[in-house]
């Protein structure tokens, strides 16, 4: 094949490079939509840092670099905004076009890219809360896995994607019992539909407070999009204060997706969530959801526990990556491999 041309990303390019991506990863197909919400729409994209392969014509690849700027467009600064992250959300290459060294020459130009805005420690796939998938599926893509070391990312975590049939779904006896005691002791439990914005604010400054600024603004995102607000249930303890909620359809409007879901640590080992996540997935099979999923949890925590006891199971696993600022360059100027040659979740 000829050397591709690679160049950042320009108006007209959406449709051949949706089209490549479904051709290179036909599990994880990409909507317009989505593309938009994620990509352009994101307050940090920079399309220099979306590099695009091309030769005659034709999408042969891409690959994608962001820093934090700002949380989102809804939000406030990020705590790691400047502070020297970047994130690897994709890349990949058509399957005619992998063994030529395109896969590291997308990859190094988007690392180098990174570097020059002062970007030295920079995760795969992660960029929450725009990411495709947590990390990556050496299942689905092996063939990135040995590019990926050869550019000094290394794994730091471990991430799950699970489910639950939720056909004649019902809330065992156990936990109808625990909301009973809950309510007899002063926690309430509520949908968001009452039309006040008391509500709102306290669950904000709950997730921002306690879990990540992230969920916050997906909470921001999806009230201000017109998602019900009766897909998310708040409880709040007998003092009156927010101690946890749970939420299904925050993620490109997908009904069956549940989460953010949290617990405030003051309550957590009350029973708390078991009644959250059960009376969340009985209003989602009510709204007509066959099953709920996520995209990222930890099936050894304590949430992934009561997960794996409410009946979800694994379907997918992600290797969480990272390339630490001590690992030097392995891109140099942009278009210039490595010396020693070689050849995506987000």
């Amino acid at each position: 094949m000829h050397r591709a041309q690679v160049r950042e990303y320009r108006s007209g390019d959406r449709a051949a490079l949706l089209d490549a991506w479904g051709r290179s990863f036909p599990r994880d197909p990409v909507t317009a939509l989505q593309w938009r919400e994620k990509v352009l729409l994101d307050a940090n994209f920079e399309p220099e840092l979306l590099r695009v392969a091309e030769h005659d014509g034709q999408v042969l690849g891409a690959a994608h670099g962001v820093r934090r700027l700002v949380t989102d467009a809804t939000g406030p600064a990020h705590p790691s905004a400047g502070s020297g992250k970047g994130w690897v959300p994709f890349f990949f290459t058509v399957p005619r076009a992998r063994g030529a060294g395109l896969g590291r020459r997308l990859l190094s130009e988007v690392l180098h890219g990174l570097e020059q805005r002062g970007c030295h420690q920079v995760d795969f796939a992660s960029y929450t809360p725009h990411y495709w998938l947590p990390g990556l599926d050496r299942d689905a893509s092996p063939h990135a896995a040995a590019l990926l070391a050869s550019c000094g990312f290394g794994a730091y975590g471990h991430a799950v994607a699970m489910e639950r049939d939720l056909t004649g779904f019902t809330v065992p006896a156990g936990v109808r019992r625990r909301e009973e005691e809950l309510t007899a002791s002063g926690y309430r439990f509520a949908e968001l539909d009452d039309g006040t914005d008391d509500s709102l604010v306290d669950l904000l400054r709950l997730a921002a407070d306690e879990f990540s600024p992230d969920w916050a603004g997906t909470v921001r995102r999806c009230v201000r999009g017109g998602m019900p607000l009766g897909q998310i249930l708040l409880v709040r303890d007998p003092s009156g204060g927010p101690a946890g909620w749970a939420m299904h359809g925050a993620y490109d409007g997908d009904v069956e997706r549940f989460g953010p879901f949290g617990v405030s640590a003051r309550h957590r080992g009350t029973g708390l969530g078991a009644v959250l996540l059960h009376r969340t997935l009985c209003r989602m099979r009510e709204r007509g959801a066959g099953r709920a999923w996520f995209l990222w949890g930890d099936e050894t925590s304590a949430a992934g526990r009561l997960y794996l006891r409410t009946g979800f199971r694994t379907v997918r696993s992600f290797t969480l990556l990272r390339r630490p600022a001590a690992v030097p360059s392995a891109a140099g100027p942009p278009g210039v491999p490595r010396a020693d040659g070689a050849e995506r979740a987000g």
